[in-house]
């Protein structure tokens, strides 16, 4: 039945859907709606970007200079006109934070693809496969987009369906009940602690937090953005104990850039799923 209405619910804002929720103290109770289906990731590909940089050997505190060849992004050092040195562990804040393009890159950059694969493999993720940074899934839409120039070419609906980013089989991807494992690991081993802080330092409140307008309900996430593509990894922490893992993956069939209904599916669906839980 709850299933039922989350699909009614992504219906309703003009989307499809993928969700995955669990309770983090006992994952077998489970709320699974395409669960399984491929998703674009977008920018939640940062998520399993520093969990491989927190199980590595790296040093956070050790600090890097970006130039002026650095990746572009309307946030953060992406945004920057002058040359940032900054340590590793700020660039994860920036990355998961304001979604930065930049620090993410270069924390890539540092560990390589293959490292954070070789992480997602050994945590038992099996579809999920990091195979762009942020400037590489930029590029390809701009050579798919061409002739054509972002920003209007990509509200063109046969534009978009060109697009490799909005693709799973050619771009980041995973499934929802692999980030709600991803999840599960992270709210229960220490050396990720830092990315559960950071995660609860997210300043978008307008997708999975908007279902919980909560004083004493904490809500850590990251969100992932592309034309069309709108999604929300996270978890809701109740005053009584109570830990929920969500993820949730939506497509909407409206190509405008700006489209609220589809942003607060994300939290209604997210409530829906977490009151059926608890």
């Amino acid at each position: 039945m709850t299933a039922a209405r989350v699909r009614a619910a992504f219906a309703d804002a003009g989307v499809t859907g993928t969700l995955h929720a669990i309770d983090l103290d006992h994952p077998d109770r489970e709320l699974s709606v395409g669960a399984d289906d491929p998703v674009v990731l977008a920018s939640v590909f940062k998520v399993p970007l520093l969990v491989a940089l927190h199980h590595s050997a790296h040093d956070l505190t050790d600090r890097i200079t970006l130039d002026h060849h650095r990746s572009t992004g309307p946030t953060g050092i992406g945004g920057m006109l002058d040359p940032v040195t900054i340590s590793l562990r700020d660039l994860a804040y920036l990355a998961i934070t304001v979604s930065d393009n930049a620090a993410a890159d270069a924390l890539v950059d540092l560990i390589g693809l293959d490292t954070i694969n070789r992480t997602t493999d050994q945590l038992g993720l099996t579809r999920t496969r990091i195979v762009h940074r942020a400037r590489d899934f930029m590029r390809t839409m701009a050579e798919d987009a061409a002739p054509a120039e972002p920003p209007a070419a990509l509200t063109d609906p046969v534009v978009l369906s060109r697009l490799r980013a909005l693709d799973p089989d050619q771009t980041n991807r995973s499934t929802a009940r692999d980030l709600t494992t991803l999840l599960h690991h992270i709210w229960h081993h220490e050396e990720c602690a830092p990315i559960r802080r950071l995660m609860a330092l997210q300043v978008w409140p307008h997708r999975l937090a908007s279902g919980f307008p909560f004083d004493d309900v904490r809500v850590a996430g990251k969100t992932g953005t592309l034309p069309t593509i709108r999604n929300e990894i996270g978890v809701v922490e109740y005053p009584d104990g109570g830990r929920y893992a969500v993820a949730i993956f939506t497509r909407s069939a409206s190509t405008a850039f700006t489209l609220p209904p589809a942003d607060a599916v994300i939290g209604q669906a997210a409530r829906l799923a977490i009151e059926h839980l608890r």
